[in-house]
């Protein structure tokens, strides 16, 4: 694939720059993703950026980079395969990174964080042991290259570590992966279940009143895609104790609204979608080396499968 016009959606010529080699055969453009006009495009082979622009349009593009992980916004255009267009997604430190969030929250409940800061607060001297890590079941959704960071992390303290995907295919660092379709059983069994999904057809809601009704007062961590879940049924759930708390990054609705239940509740805590920030300067290392591979002709480990959705 011979690439030539690249359209970069954000003023990031200086950022590039700084990484670009000092002759590239390329010829890029920086625009802010909504002053890109048809002009731009028809312009363009290779879009880049995190979002598609108004107007976006696959028919001149051979090759469109997303800056995020996930790439549901850019699946929402239809014609993909049929214009045998390359997708590629950002893979870099989000792994790492939503490893050690997860992380931060398991070891804030076993060591009693919050029950200590009560204490002091009230001047008692109230001893308590805390929980560790070697006696948790944590089931995780998603075995991919984040699901799979996750569990090194946490098999790491001796936790017995599961896995859930649609195939089911064993992968390292989980004791045993099983398919979702028959993963009730297993999530029964779990004092953490761990979401790191990304939005699919098939992953849509896939927390649902049925899913939640199998857990037995688990923490549910969401660190995927907010619609992913049914938050409805999630609320049921936690008024039910079949979820103990819920620890969500992501949510149906970005920034949620003032209005929303979910912000007045004790047993949620809410972060504004910061469990993987990308940062700028690794996303573009990642563009640079995925365009050195189209141009060796080599594997793109970071290509999007269009059937799996990711």
């Amino acid at each position: 694939m011979n690439i030539h016009n690249i359209l970069v959606a954000g003023s990031y010529e200086k950022e590039f720059q700084e990484q670009l080699p000092a002759k590239t055969p390329q010829s890029f453009r920086f625009k802010q993703v909504d002053d890109i006009t048809e002009e731009d495009l028809s312009w363009a082979d290779a879009y880049v950026g995190s979002k598609p622009c108004r107007g976006f349009r696959l028919d001149d593009m051979k090759w469109v980079h997303s800056f995020n992980a996930g790439v549901n916004n850019y699946l929402e255009i239809d014609g993909w395969e049929e214009h045998e267009i390359l997708l590629t997604r950002t893979v870099c430190s989000f792994g790492k990174r939503i490893s050690e969030y997860c992380l931060s929250y398991v070891l804030r409940d076993l060591q009693d964080h919050h029950y200590f800061e009560g204490k002091q607060r009230e001047k008692k001297w109230a001893p308590k042991t805390p929980q560790m890590m070697k006696d948790q079941t944590i089931v995780i959704y998603g075995t991919g290259e984040i699901g799979q960071e996750a569990a090194k992390v946490f098999s790491s303290f001796g936790s017995a570590v599961y896995g859930v995907s649609q195939s089911g295919k064993p992968k390292e660092y989980f004791k045993r992966v099983v398919k979702t379709s028959s993963a009730s059983t297993l999530a029964a069994r779990a004092d953490w279940i761990i979401s790191t999904l990304p939005l699919t057809k098939e992953t849509s809601k896939l927390f649902n009143r049925e899913f939640f009704s199998h857990l037995n007062g688990a923490v549910f961590i969401n660190v995927g895609r907010g619609h992913t879940v049914d938050e409805q049924s999630l609320i049921e759930a936690l008024n039910s104790k079949k979820v103990r708390y819920a620890v969500l990054d992501v949510l149906e609705t970005e920034p949620l609204p003032e209005t929303s239940e979910l912000w007045g509740r004790d047993d949620i805590i809410i972060t504004p979608h910061i469990s993987a920030v990308t940062e700028l300067n690794e996303a573009i290392s990642c563009f640079l080396d995925t365009l050195k591979r189209i141009e060796n002709n080599d594997a793109i480990p970071n290509r999007v499968d269009f059937l799996k959705g990711y």
